[in-house]
């Protein structure tokens, strides 16, 4: 009997691979890039599912191409590349992997507050320069993180798993969500604002929402204008959630002390003007990368599709079928 057929669409860890190939063929594009759509089409037009990342855009062209497919297991919590809409009228399954990146995402945003907070980035550049001659009493002054405000947009696994690491600082806690969370008021005697209150009354914004028409450029000219001037933002969720240029503005004009962040709005592409500002701090969307995370996420993935060729039912699936 003919052995199924999967399609990775770019090298995971082995433990993911390893468990498709106990059951299927497996067939990996080994190429440190994201096909192009068209050598995504060639390569699962015979498959019968496939493991994706966020990088493919799995749409209605290829759907019609890949007429075999009963699943795409997309290697990331967030599945924005993916019409799910025309997956579910289909018949096919759309899984992701929640769950096993919130410690990781929650640490890299906490890793950049107190990057930008202290001025990491700028007093390592300056030390490896040999400009460190002495001690200075003005040199690198950065923000307080005790007792301040941190305001958390989003208060699903991750904004909760951030605001715990919050506690040792002491700090205040608001959330906006589409509705209160009794649980994260309790755990964190967090309250629930609405967003303009939260903008203007936190020295601290992180996002971590997921990217739909109502979350794009939800962070814009007119939020910038309501938030301190000595605020700092954080996005580790999707890039156009912020708009970049407005971004841009809002730093060069100092409506806002600074920004880190892990996502982009045309990512890979950064806007020019903040790959030159000393009060942000860039990293190459690597919210979810550590060693067990990844691995974490490669296993689910893996089960996803082992479970759903095995006509089972998906461990984390995104649409009902």
């Amino acid at each position: 009997m003919n052995r199924k057929k999967v399609y990775i669409t770019r090298k995971i860890p082995d433990i993911g691979i390893n468990l498709l190939k106990q059951h299927f063929e497996v067939e990996i594009n080994m190429e440190d890039r994201p096909l192009t759509k068209e050598e995504l089409i060639s390569n699962i037009e015979d498959k019968d599912a496939v493991l994706c990342q966020l990088t493919d855009l799995i749409d209605k062209e290829v759907y019609d191409r890949a007429k075999n497919v009963k699943i795409f297991a997309n290697y990331a919590v967030g599945f924005n590349n993916i019409d799910v809409d025309e997956a579910t009228k289909r018949g096919i399954i759309i899984t992701n992997t929640p769950g096993v990146l919130s410690d990781a995402t929650a640490d890299l945003a906490w890793t950049l507050l107190l990057s930008v907070a202290r001025r990491i980035v700028e007093a390592d550049k300056y030390t490896r320069a040999g400009k460190f001659k002495c001690w200075s009493p003005t040199l690198f002054l950065g923000q307080d993180l005790v007792g301040k405000t941190l305001g958390i947009i989003g208060a699903g696994r991750i904004g909760k798993t951030l605001a715990k690491r919050s506690i040792g600082f002491e700090m205040k806690i608001l959330y906006h969500n589409r509705k209160r969370d009794e649980e994260m008021e309790k755990m964190f005697n967090a309250k629930w604002v609405d967003k303009d209150t939260l903008l203007k009354e936190s020295d601290f914004i992180s996002l971590h929402v997921p990217l739909t028409k109502e979350t794009y450029h939800m962070i814009g000219e007119r939020e910038f204008k309501l938030m301190k001037e000595t605020a700092i933002l954080i996005n580790t969720a999707r890039g156009p959630v912020v708009d970049e240029k407005a971004l841009v503005k809002a730093l060069k004009e100092k409506e806002i002390w600074g920004a880190g962040l892990d996502v982009y709005e045309k990512e890979p592409e950064v806007e020019e003007d903040l790959k030159k500002m000393d009060n942000v701090v860039l990293v190459p969307h690597i919210g979810s990368a550590t060693i067990n995370t990844r691995d974490n996420m490669a296993k689910i993935a893996a089960k996803n599709i082992i479970a759903v060729l095995n006509n089972e039912k998906p461990l984390t699936p995104v649409n009902d079928i």
